[in-house]
């Protein structure tokens, strides 16, 4: 990816919310970075990294740029043998004690027939995880593993007492509404997370007038960008035809006259 690229993800995870506040969800306690924009993000990342890694870096770098956070220990992977148990996202040193912290950034679409409740409404975009899913795991996986018996021998070794570690969660999403749904959604979660839409593809006939562009995945972060090469309608269908046949859900982008907006668009 190169360094322009790189900078306006950034951005957008700069712009994306925490998805609650406080420790109102699961009693997962969210970490809250200052909002004060940090150095650009100009390192060179040679290898190929899925989303959640990248996040994992910007992540970091914000921490870098905050002197009252240490970074003392990131992506450590707890073994058992030869076999890995798990991994911590970053051990940290701030001015009231040590912090475990695990690192998330989801999309998630709303879909009111799905669960029964606010959070069991929302999931991934090809119906293959969830928001309560995620949570389970981070409450009954992820964060537990600062108590294995495997991990606290990297404790000793950092100097850290395991009681006065805290636990923390970076939790921020990108959520998506059903076209023009109206209904109240949000008691929970933050409403500032909402990004776009989605749609379903015999719905897209509405916007034949207007322009298109998917871009890869790596930058779904991103705010939408003009000066890219804009599809039509009838180029945008076959294209998003190829997705849908293969179950996938892909994040696009749409081009109203000046108005740009992103969705999905859902093969479900």
């Amino acid at each position: 990816m190169d360094t322009e690229n790189l900078q306006r993800n950034f951005e957008g995870y700069l712009n994306s919310s925490l998805l609650w506040h406080g420790a109102q969800v699961y009693d997962l306690q969210q970490c809250f970075l200052e909002s004060s924009i940090p150095q650009p993000f100009t390192k060179k990342l040679t290898e190929h990294l899925r989303l959640g890694k990248l996040v994992e870096r910007f992540v970091f770098h914000q921490l870098v740029e905050d002197m009252s956070w240490e970074i003392l220990a990131e992506n450590v992977q707890i073994q058992d043998h030869k076999r890995t148990i798990g991994e911590l996202d970053a051990l940290l040193m701030t001015q009231n004690g040590p912090v475990h912290l695990e690192i998330i950034f989801k999309f998630y679409l709303y879909d009111p027939n799905e669960g029964n409740d606010e959070l069991s409404h929302w999931i991934g975009p090809n119906r293959k995880d969830s928001l309560l899913q995620k949570l389970d795991k981070l409450k009954n996986k992820q964060l537990p593993l600062l108590y294995h018996p495997k991990t606290q021998s990297l404790l000793k070794d950092l100097e850290l007492n395991l009681e006065e570690i805290k636990q923390q969660v970076l939790f921020k999403a990108q959520l998506f509404l059903p076209l023009n749904y109206q209904k109240k959604v949000f008691f929970s979660l933050n409403p500032e997370c909402v990004h776009g839409f989605y749609i379903k593809k015999e719905d897209l006939h509405q916007f034949k007038t207007e322009q298109f562009y998917i871009p890869e995945k790596i930058n779904w972060l991103m705010a939408v960008d003009k000066d890219v090469i804009w599809l039509n309608f009838e180029e945008f269908n076959s294209e998003v035809t190829t997705w849908l046949n293969n179950e996938m859900a892909p994040l696009c982008w749409l081009k109203d006259n000046e108005v740009l907006r992103k969705f999905f668009v859902v093969w479900w």
